[in-house]
């Protein structure tokens, strides 16, 4: 599905009261669809652009309210994700049957007004800590012309706007049709070898760098702040290598400031929800929380750069 065939995203989750998204008390919107494929996604959930059905087994009672009202017969105990998506066509009649919410419709449709509406009471906390709206995923970019419209009410209601971003996007539509309404951008910087980029994330980086890049420049005329972020995978992003020729990369620009992101496993338990098949569900290497010696290491590489690191 390409951008222009995409018009209006589905949110999964309007996060409230978020110390973790950017300066001060923020709210955190949640868009699904994104043109990566991270084999490590923190929010497997948020990868299809499209509506899904979600199971939680530990939330279930086995009650069999679902099985006798599914029409296509797709859900079964036997079903490695209980729910068969082969042939589900998403009526979701189980989940207005399913009395414990084991069973769960992921992706809302919502307008900007929608949206604002539900933000808006949140704004003396933003006011007060120097917080706002964050824009996530997903990718909020596949949807330029809907974050655009977003970002133009939140900032005629005053409200501070950051962008989360992968970098996958069409670098002059973002520059005329988002980049006017936001205060930052926070900007995933996961691999910088190419073919490894393809093989980890689905997608060649060549665009990603040069958007980077694009904005750096940009940015650095404007004074609006871009951050840099990488995410810590054991063995793929958190290798000596990669962390060098991230601090190489951005060294080159002069860049001085950095994000190093935590790696956090708790994604493995989203992609059964979803039906993903996950191939690190039985590696322990990658079902661990960071260690901090992983953390300290890569702190030096950028360190030795002259790049202060923000953990």
């Amino acid at each position: 599905m390409t951008q222009d065939e995409i018009k209006l995203p589905l949110i999964l989750d309007i996060k409230g009261n978020s110390l973790d998204d950017g300066p001060g008390i923020r709210s955190v919107v949640f868009y699904k669809g994104c043109p990566l494929s991270c084999v490590w996604c923190h929010n497997p959930e948020s990868k299809k652009a499209a509506v899904e059905i979600s199971f939680e087994a530990k939330t279930c009672i086995n009650c069999g309210a679902c099985r006798e009202v599914c029409p296509k017969n797709a859900l079964a105990c036997d079903n490695p994700f209980y729910v068969d998506r082969r042939i589900c066509d998403l009526c979701f009649l189980c989940v207005d049957a399913c009395p414990s919410g084991a069973l769960d419709k992921i992706g809302t449709l919502m307008s900007i007004n929608d949206i604002v509406k539900k933000i808006l009471p949140d704004k003396p906390f933003f006011d007060t800590s120097g917080g706002g709206v964050t824009l996530s995923g997903g990718e909020p970019t596949l949807f330029m012309d809907f974050t655009s419209g977003l970002l133009m009410s939140l900032k005629q209601n005053s409200i501070h706007t950051l962008l989360e971003t992968c970098g996958f996007f069409d670098i002059q539509k973002f520059i005329d049709k988002l980049y006017p309404y936001l205060d930052a951008i926070y900007f995933d910087i996961k691999i910088i070898d190419d073919e490894a980029h393809k093989k980890y994330c689905g997608v060649s980086n060549e665009k990603i760098l040069n958007n980077f890049r694009q904005l750096f420049r940009k940015t650095a005329d404007d004074g609006k702040m871009l951050l840099p972020r990488i995410p810590l995978i054991p063995n793929i992003t958190d290798t000596e290598s990669n962390i060098q020729e991230i601090a190489l990369f951005l060294k080159s620009m002069n860049i001085n400031e950095a994000a190093l992101l935590a790696y956090n496993p708790l994604w493995h338990e989203k992609s059964d929800k979803v039906g993903v098949n996950d191939p690190y569900k039985n590696c322990k290497m990658m079902t661990s929380f960071s260690d901090r010696d992983v953390l300290e290491r890569c702190n030096r590489i950028f360190d030795a750069s002259g790049i202060n690191t923000i953990l």
